[in-house]
């Protein structure tokens, strides 16, 4: 008979994203991975599979969390410019509260797996595109609102902002908020 569960799924799967996000995939061990979520190596695997069986949940949780931070940004009050200016603004925001500045999962991710790894491609795209289908309903409501240009295709910007955001996450490494707000704003003159 096998024993209960001791622990919270999403509480493991928050420590691992933890420990791939500061490593990535390649670098962080099942050792870590178990001794960073408090549980046993056995428990890891007998509940996940496997690293890689762990890393995709890791992956879809971190894009889940990420969709929803941009539909709640997207839904505030305020004009399309205002929306998406604090939405960049608070991604880079994370990124500069953090220790150790570890830039985007996603970006990480894409960068070390990206076009090599079928599944971790299409997860990223799957990402991509839900975010992207986000930014843009909202800059198709500016343009009805009339605080976006009526001649703005609301698809080819978000796609703009959003490989911008990757951008700035990965300058995040390096580079100094001012100078990252600054972007951001002449990013936003293509509204």
């Amino acid at each position: 008979m096998a024993r209960p569960q001791n622990f919270d799924t999403d509480t493991v799967l928050d420590r691992a994203m933890d420990q791939f996000w500061t490593h990535g995939y390649a670098n962080t061990s099942p050792a870590q991975l178990a001794d960073a979520a408090g549980i046993g190596k056995g428990s890891l695997y007998n509940t996940f599979g496997s690293k890689r069986a762990l890393f995709d949940m890791v992956l879809d949780r971190y894009g889940r969390l990420g969709v929803e931070m941009a539909r709640d940004y997207m839904s505030r009050p305020g004009s399309t410019r205002d929306c998406l200016r604090e939405y960049l603004r608070a991604s880079v925001d994370l990124d500069m509260a953090s220790p150790t500045r570890r830039g985007c999962l996603a970006v990480n991710t894409a960068a070390e797996l990206g076009g090599n790894d079928t599944a971790a491609t299409d997860a990223l795209r799957g990402i991509e595109q839900r975010i992207v289908a986000t930014l843009a309903a909202r800059i198709d409501q500016g343009r009805r609102d009339g605080d976006v240009h009526r001649d703005v295709d609301p698809n080819s910007v978000a796609a703009l902002l959003f490989t911008t955001s990757g951008g700035l996450r990965l300058m995040a490494k390096t580079t100094d908020a001012t100078q990252l707000y600054r972007i951001i704003d002449v990013a936003l003159t293509t509204l």
